[in-house]
């Protein structure tokens, strides 16, 4: 995790720039929008140009009120007096929601995306606290997973992510004010991640999920390489055979795993993995492939606490085991790459 200052010196400076990108990009929209439907019949695919302009419009218009609407919550909490309370904690649960299912019924229109789901149905989703286990790959499956914890599931998400994302100020404001922790997979010397993660999965509530991804990190195969790399230097012989033998997948770093188990004895847990995104890494990927024209399918599997052991090494070994089955889901389900 940075240091409050940084975060808080980051916010004044990020946050504003993204407000006067965005009053500048809607002022300047007809000059843009001449651009991009002049370069359509120049580059190849569908209006490519236009659909592209007008998420980065989106995503910006969202990003502006949000940060508006931050304020205004800010400023009602008296001045961030009672803003961690449970009732603003639920106020920007259902400001999440609510700008997710906007968003995203947007996205899938612009992109030509279906979501498809396997597994427990909303309605019949585990009762009391889960543990949210997913698989990280493609483009923002992260978001992909909020949304159907929050508007199919109906829980309140405590995530696990990465620091980069603190970057975004709304996502960044938002994770600083509910239960949530931004964390580096490489931490520095004496940065306890264990404890930050046993801590956030503490006194979950019963419409409460823990949300992590076990790999650390979206999957790319210089990832792959570096984590099996990773693991001979250590001396996990068999562990590192066993990730070479999982292609889709990075081998799962167990230590918050084992922590969220610890400090949520009680909670059963979900297991999740999706495919149809996975093989767009790069932004030349993305660009190729607008728009989209892909069905997203998302596995769920519920996995009650009477079957996952209570030795820490044969939680490790549940953890592989899990993954590997995860990976073999992939290979069946998984869409054949684009040209």
């Amino acid at each position: 995790m940075s240091h409050p200052g940084v975060g808080a010196l980051r916010r004044l400076v990020v946050a504003p720039t993204v407000i006067t990108l965005t009053v500048l990009l809607w002022v300047t929209l007809p000059a843009w929008l001449l651009v991009a439907a002049a370069l359509a019949p120049v580059l190849p695919g569908r209006w490519r140009a236009l659909r592209l302009l007008w998420l980065v419009v989106v995503y910006l218009s969202f990003e502006t009120l949000l940060l508006v609407v931050l304020l205004g919550l800010w400023l009602a909490s008296g001045f961030g007096w009672r803003i961690r309370s449970p009732y603003f904690a639920g106020i920007h649960y259902d400001l999440v929601q609510g700008t997710l299912i906007v968003f995203f019924r947007e996205a899938r229109r612009v992109l030509a995306l279906h979501i498809r789901t396997d597994g427990p149905h909303p309605t019949r989703h585990p009762d009391g606290p889960v543990l949210v286990m997913c698989r990280h790959a493609g483009p923002g499956d992260s978001f992909i997973l909020m949304y159907a914890l929050l508007h199919w599931y109906h829980r309140e998400p405590r995530v696990v992510l990465r620091n980069t994302l603190a970057w975004d100020p709304a996502i960044d404001v938002i994770l600083n004010r509910i239960p949530a922790r931004f964390i580096s997979p490489n931490p520095a010397a004496g940065e306890d991640l264990e404890s930050q993660i046993a801590a956030l999965a503490t006194g979950l509530d019963d419409n409460d999920a823990f949300v992590i991804f076990p790999e650390g990190g979206n999957f790319t195969p210089e990832r792959r390489d570096r984590g099996i790399a990773r693991l001979r230097k250590l001396g996990l012989e068999r562990m590192a055979v066993r990730a070479e033998e999982m292609i889709h997948v990075l081998a799962p770093r167990p230590g918050g795993v084992l922590a969220a188990l610890e400090a949520a004895p009680d909670a059963d847990v979900l297991m999740v993995a999706h495919t149809g995104l996975d093989h767009l890494v790069t932004v030349s990927d993305l660009w190729r492939e607008l728009p989209m024209d892909k069905q997203i399918t998302m596995r769920w599997w519920q996995v009650s606490r009477a079957e996952i052991p209570e030795d820490r090494e044969e939680r490790i070994e549940w953890l592989y085991g899990w993954w590997e089955q995860i990976d073999k889901w992939i290979e069946a389900n998984r869409p054949p790459d684009g040209p």
